[in-house]
């Protein structure tokens, strides 16, 4: 700055400069908002491919649409920001692993989304903890209204899928804060391998923090979400906050493995109201399009 310049803005009378630092922060407050509200809803698309040894040659290629975590959340009226990146990829399955509501008075958005993912492709659902923390009657309304719009509900059940000659399984399992009695994983695990010996096995299971009990019971693919990637995603690390409200916790985003089982887990599309999940950082919800290729 000249001397020039200093002193007319020493002859600026006190209020003009104490409105122009007002303005000056005032900008800077609504930039820093609007920064942070990207960060919370700014929607992306992450395409990744997993090389999975067992998988079918036919099922080379295969497209899938993974969505979780939506917490009630709407992209555009009738979600036609989320849908219209869903339709862009050109999936072959859509499948929705949990947490698609928080609250029974967001079941009023579901006819819309499931009408507008199922016209793009077969769509597949599994439950999560929150849609059971709404309560039993919300998840016997939900079901039976995804149904009714088109999605087949995989509650602790199974589906063969058809490509190209071959074949494969696509089993869903509900949350663990559904009913004590249900079918267990390895239950069901037992039941496809005893039905469907040697197929391969895509499993819908809400809680990425219950990979290993699904290797365990021989599941060659998992998908899940619950996570949220971590709330708050920082180099050399995979999140800042777990979904059991640890520190640094693991599995949050993206693919792991387990013996000859993988995980590929969605950081998610919402927020919920939760302290330290109610928020993102560095870590935008996502629609991932996974692209499958035999080993």
């Amino acid at each position: 700055m000249t001397a020039n310049n200093r002193e007319q803005r020493a002859r600026l009378p006190l209020g003009l400069r104490v409105l122009r630092a007002a303005v000056i922060l005032a900008a800077v407050a609504a930039l820093g908002a609007a920064w942070f509200h990207w960060q919370c809803w700014g929607l992306m698309t992450t395409r990744a491919e997993l090389t999975l040894d067992r998988l079918p040659a036919g099922f080379d290629g295969f497209k899938i649409i993974h969505l979780s975590d939506l917490h009630g959340h709407e992209y555009g009226e009738g979600n036609a920001g989320l849908l219209e990146r869903v339709a862009a990829e050109e999936p072959d399955v859509i499948v929705m692993t949990g947490d698609l509501i928080d609250q029974a008075a967001q079941l009023d958005m579901i006819p819309a989304l499931a009408d507008g993912l199922t016209a793009i492709a077969p769509t597949y659902y599994v439950t999560g903890n929150h849609e059971w923390a709404t309560g039993t009657n919300t998840v016997r309304a939900l079901k039976p209204l995804l149904s009714g719009h088109g999605v087949t509900v995989l509650t602790n059940r199974y589906e063969i899928l058809e490509r190209n000659g071959d074949q494969i399984v696509l089993a869903g399992v509900d949350d663990p804060n559904g009913f004590g009695d249900q079918k267990t994983p390895e239950e069901l695990a037992a039941e496809i391998g005893t039905e469907q010996p040697g197929l391969y096995t895509v499993l819908l299971a809400h809680r990425n923090t219950e990979f290993e009990r699904y290797a365990a019971a021989g599941f060659d693919l998992v998908l899940s979400g619950h996570g949220h990637g971590g709330i708050v995603r920082l180099p050399f690390t995979d999140g800042l906050v777990g979904a059991n409200r640890q520190f640094f916790p693991t599995h949050m985003a993206g693919p792991y493995a387990e013996g000859n089982s993988t995980l590929y887990v969605s950081r998610g599309l919402g927020n919920n109201t939760t302290p330290f999940t109610g928020f993102r950082l560095f870590n935008r919800p996502e629609v991932v399009s996974l692209t499958l290729r035999a080993g």
